[in-house]
């Protein structure tokens, strides 16, 4: 039985997660800049700069989807107790580190898109994300539900499928093998998809 000293309360993980999932949200569209040293002499001229942002502006909504999706799966936890285990605080924070980085590989990407390493990059700090969560919501199941806990499983499942996806497109395509993280808005429709462990009994 777990000691009370080795509990922590859930609200003040909350708290600290919501702070890293909206500083990591709000840093993504950092790049999304004009150069200095673009000064536009007509409207065409400027349309066509903009253009010129399509690859990190692209980058910029996928790696925004991503994080929301998470953020939204990690605030339906709220039936957790009032503390949580030390295992899960860590797990947490392991899972905030690697949110952190999702500002960074997204500018690599927005830069560097149409070179393979910075997709795997990309995919890499996606697929290890998803897996902590993984972690996150065999941890929490005994709380949520199992039939929470597997639209959760399924959820990342989807994300992981789809980041292979796009690390093998990248190997022949590597410009346009970002568009396949899009596939993340039929990730809902995947887990209403799947039966319950009640619907196959």
């Amino acid at each position: 039985m777990q000691q009370k000293s080795r509990l922590i309360e859930k609200v003040r993980l909350d708290a600290l997660t919501d702070g890293v999932f909206a500083v990591a949200m709000t840093l993504l569209v950092i790049d999304l800049k004009l150069p200095e040293n673009f000064h536009p002499a007509s409207g065409a001229e400027l349309l066509h700069g903009l253009a010129e942002l399509q690859t990190q502006f692209l980058v910029y909504i996928i790696s925004f989807i991503v994080l929301g999706l998470r953020w939204m799966s990690l605030a339906k936890l709220s039936r957790l107790h009032e503390t949580v285990e030390d295992r899960y605080v860590h797990w947490s924070l392991l899972h905030l580190l690697l949110v952190t980085c999702v500002p960074f590989v997204t500018m690599v990407v927005g830069r560097y898109g149409a070179l393979p390493p910075a997709i795997w990059l990309y995919c890499a700090i996606t697929i290890l994300a998803a897996l902590v969560a993984l972690r996150l919501a065999a941890l929490a199941e005994p709380h949520i539900g199992t039939a929470d806990a597997l639209d959760r499983r399924v959820g990342l499942s989807v994300i992981i499928v789809i980041s292979l996806m796009v690390l093998a497109f990248s190997l022949v395509q590597p410009r346009y093998a970002m568009w396949i993280y899009l596939l993340n808005i039929f990730a809902p429709a995947v887990r209403r998809w799947v039966p319950t462990p009640k619907e196959r009994a």
